[in-house]
């Protein structure tokens, strides 16, 4: 029987501290609020515990942050979108962001199972003086294990209405995008690291921080197949292609780094549960 899940996640800022509540239907929950950084961003973990969807199965994450309250949010592990007898899987996300909030969106991989169905929609409303920084990571099949991502579809969409939208349909059946140089290349990680800002962000803050990415860039392995762009004054974004997850993963964790410092002069705080 396909799962529906629901999650509404809401942050304020109280006192000086960033709180997050939230209510659920379904498998899908928020685990304890921790405060590695102090009280002023409160670091959540998203837990699906089926651990991927079938077809017929939708997840709605529904993501909100107050006047002045800070989140971050990352999961345990990756989700999986499994093989589909024919219906949809489908990952709903929306993420609003009132004055002056910061969010850092941080799922670890969308896995593309061979015969999967699957849709992944990101949807991200800022308002004036409020941003955040989010990366999406998809990995076709699983290389090394031996298990190629050889049948299916997967529908990645992207949006801040009015701004900017990325969409993208991968067939495994469409060859030339999936090895031409001109598309894929061969490789079977996607990944995008963005800043989305509520006002438009003057052309020095995005000057420093597409430099800030080329730099990393330049000492990376995936030099060759990530580059760095500005589509909009209220969006800057760093595309990679890489043959597995871990290079890319590396690669938007230190550009993250830079970002955060850049954006808002915060140290380096990683979530915990990347160290586990």
């Amino acid at each position: 029987m396909p799962w529906h899940a629901r999650l509404h996640l809401a942050y304020q800022k109280e006192a000086d501290r960033s709180v997050a509540r939230f209510r659920h239907d379904g498998p899908l929950r928020i685990l304890q609020s921790l405060y590695p950084e102090g009280d002023a961003v409160c670091h959540n973990v998203l837990v699906h515990p089926p651990g991927g969807l079938v077809g017929g199965d939708t997840l709605d994450i529904d993501v909100e942050a107050a006047d002045g309250s800070h989140g971050l949010i990352t999961t345990p592990g990756a989700s999986r979108f499994y093989r589909s007898e024919g219906e949809t899987a489908l990952q709903r996300t929306r993420i609003r962001l009132a004055s002056r909030a910061r969010l850092e969106w941080l799922p670890l991989e969308a896995i593309c199972y061979s015969g999967c169905q699957a849709e992944n929609r990101l949807t991200i409303e800022v308002s004036p003086g409020a941003e955040m920084i989010g990366w999406d990571v998809c990995a076709l099949g699983l290389p090394n294990a031996n298990q190629p991502f050889e049948r299916g579809t997967y529908l990645q969409h992207i949006e801040t209405p009015g701004v900017w939208l990325e969409r993208g349909r991968i067939d495994a059946s469409d060859h030339r995008l999936l090895q031409s140089p001109l598309g894929l290349g061969g490789h079977r990680c996607l990944a995008s690291l963005f800043v989305v800002a509520g006002s438009p962000m003057t052309k020095a803050r995005r000057e420093a921080l597409l430099a800030q990415a080329r730099g990393l860039l330049e000492a990376h392995d995936l030099h060759e197949s990530a580059g760095a762009t500005s589509p909009h004054d209220e969006v800057v974004v760093l595309r990679v292609l890489a043959p597995v997850v871990e290079p890319a993963m590396q690669l938007l964790r230190q550009v993250w780094q830079a970002w955060r410092s850049e954006l808002w002069q915060l140290p380096v705080t990683t979530p915990r549960i990347w160290a586990t």
